[in-house]
């Protein structure tokens, strides 16, 4: 069943319990594993989370689904600055369930979903034989390498083999890409190109097996924190922080920006976008707590358009930083919070009991997808009270 924006959205489900142990426990972002089976979460006490997709929703229900509570939960030692599922993840197969995460002063950890336990390191080195930390991660779409960005360089791992060897590929040398490396995207359809983006808010493309750059892309106006190709790879999609625009290069005349879409980033954290599985829908969070649905197949589009919104809906009542589509169902997660600064109030309370009426910490599922049949569905199998 595929993504409908022209339905109203369904709010299914929250997770909340798991987050409320700590007063600003924000979310970093949602992620579904491949086989959409589970949803990985990340929030400020470095806590990953694994959550089971209602099994409620196997038999379209859309109704009387209870609350999320976590089945799963990985505790890491410091801040993680990224984390990712193994790309060919399925249930069926034990083995293939595990995601990585990176974390300030320790090396990449490979996670089991299924126990907890962890099942290998990465451990990267800096030219001082120290242990680097990387701030993003990234696989092959076919489960092979292992992608880590730092500063000014990219370590590419295999995976088959955890411990200290890898391959060095320096993104600056007297010319080039500088900053840190913040974020990282394979393209789907040739494994042997990938984009990096930075803080110093530039975009690099890069050929294996050498890494060698291809381009160099200059637009955002803020440091790029999330990328992603479309299915097919013929376009790059890159947002950054406090950047109002999600902008879409073409890959096939690199350099170009097709069109761009307006969204709301006023901090600096990560706020991630997705798409559907077709590539012909994205979706972002916004800081104003809505979700915002473009329709990339719109006619009429000329370079440098603005791409209007097809669909805007109240998710959160604070800022929606993560979004991530269901890939098997037309289900989508969003995850909120921030970090709020508490000023303290003279003589009047008001302002900070404002400030704690906004501040919104959990994730929540929505159905948006066709719903005329799962209504029927629903109708029939609902008791009569």
């Amino acid at each position: 069943m595929d993504v409908d924006p022209t339905q109203a959205e369904i709010l299914l489900c929250h997770a909340r319990q798991d987050f409320q142990h700590t007063p600003e426990n924000f979310l970093k972002g949602c992620k579904w594993s491949p086989d959409g089976s589970c949803l990985l979460t990340c929030s400020d006490d470095n806590c990953l989370r694994l959550f089971n997709t209602p099994y409620e929703l196997y038999e379209n229900r859309l109704t009387g689904i209870p609350d999320m509570t976590a089945v799963l939960k990985v505790k890491e030692g410091e801040t993680v600055y990224d984390y990712a599922w193994y790309p060919l993840m399925s249930s069926a197969d034990p083995d293939s369930c595990f995601f990585v995460s990176a974390c300030r002063d320790h090396p990449v950890h490979m996670w089991d979903a299924h126990t907890g336990l962890l099942r290998a390191s990465y451990r990267p080195y800096d030219h001082l034989d120290e242990l680097a930390s990387p701030y993003s991660l990234a696989f092959s779409p076919n489960g092979k390498r292992l992608l880590c960005g730092f500063y000014k360089i990219i370590r590419v791992f295999d995976v088959s083999r955890p411990g200290r060897e890898c391959q060095n590929r320096k993104t600056y040398d007297k010319q080039g890409q500088g900053g840190m490396i913040s974020c990282i995207s394979v393209n789907p359809s040739d494994q042997s190109l990938y984009a990096a983006g930075s803080y110093n808010r530039s975009i690099a493309v890069y050929s294996e097996p050498r890494g060698e750059m291809i381009c160099l892309l200059q637009g955002q106006t803020g440091g790029v924190t999330h990328l992603a190709f479309s299915a097919d790879g013929t376009k790059l999609y890159s947002g950054g922080r406090k950047d109002p625009e999600i902008l879409c290069w073409d890959m096939r005349n690199p350099g170009e920006v097709l069109f761009s879409m307006q969204r709301s980033v006023k901090t600096n954290q990560r706020m991630y976008f997705d798409q559907d599985f077709s590539g012909r829908y994205v979706v972002s969070g916004n800081h104003d707590g809505t979700v915002a649905m473009w329709d990339t197949a719109q006619d009429g589009l000329e370079n440098d358009a603005l791409l209007s919104a097809t669909k805007t809906f109240q998710a959160h009542a604070d800022c929606v930083n993560g979004v991530n589509l269901n890939p098997v169902m037309p289900v989508l997660a969003t995850a909120s919070g921030q970090r709020h600064t508490k000023f303290p109030s003279i003589g009047d309370s008001s302002s900070e009991s404002e400030q704690e009426d906004c501040s919104e910490n959990n994730v929540k599922l929505w159905w948006i997808g066709a719903q005329k049949e799962t209504s029927a569905l629903q109708a029939d199998e609902d008791p009569v009270s």
